[in-house]
């Protein structure tokens, strides 16, 4: 009796768990310095699935996504250019669409050094595209040096590996 019992409540929280992890949101841990000072090493946060099928992706949103590159494990960056905006980056700064982007979250951990990605573009989004970048600008693979197996640039990443936004830090 006890066992069925315990078997019952196992089965009822799995239904419950498992659908609001698929579609509503999930426990996010942040393992490197990519999106310090914002998001520091060690944080706990909340993948929040249900915001982007109801919205659009904006400048600005923090999200999780599959890289286009390289790493095997979800990334998580900050959306800088969406589909046909141009993006300059001069001397470490972020041009949009020739204006200078106002960043005041960014970090630059080695300001004194000329880094790959420190001047980039202009380069214009393609639709159903984004450029992204790490607040911790030095330290973060991002749109900005993203290379391909073979070293050819990648500046984009699909929409379609966008998991959703970062919330609920804890």
């Amino acid at each position: 009796m006890r066992l069925a019992r315990l078997l019952y409540l196992l089965g009822l929280a799995l239904a419950i768990v498992a659908p609001l992890r698929l579609w509503v949101a999930e426990p996010i841990y942040i393992a490197s310095a990519s999106m310090e000072p914002t998001l520091p090493v060690g944080l706990h946060a909340l993948l929040d699935r249900l915001t982007l099928r109801l919205r659009a992706v904006r400048r600005g949103d923090i999200i999780v996504l599959r890289p286009p590159v390289g790493e095997a494990q979800d990334s998580v960056k900050r959306v800088i250019a969406l589909p046909g905006e141009t993006v300059e980056l001069r001397a470490k700064k972020v041009f949009l669409d020739g204006r200078e982007l106002d960043e005041p979250y960014v970090e630059h951990t080695r300001p004194g050094e000329r880094l790959e990605g420190d001047d980039l573009g202009p380069i214009t989004v393609p639709p159903a595209s984004l450029f992204v970048l790490g607040d911790n600008r030095d330290e973060s693979r991002d749109s900005s040096v993203w290379r391909d197996d073979e070293g050819r640039r990648v500046f984009f990443v699909a929409g379609k590996d966008v998991r959703g936004l970062v919330r609920g830090f804890f």
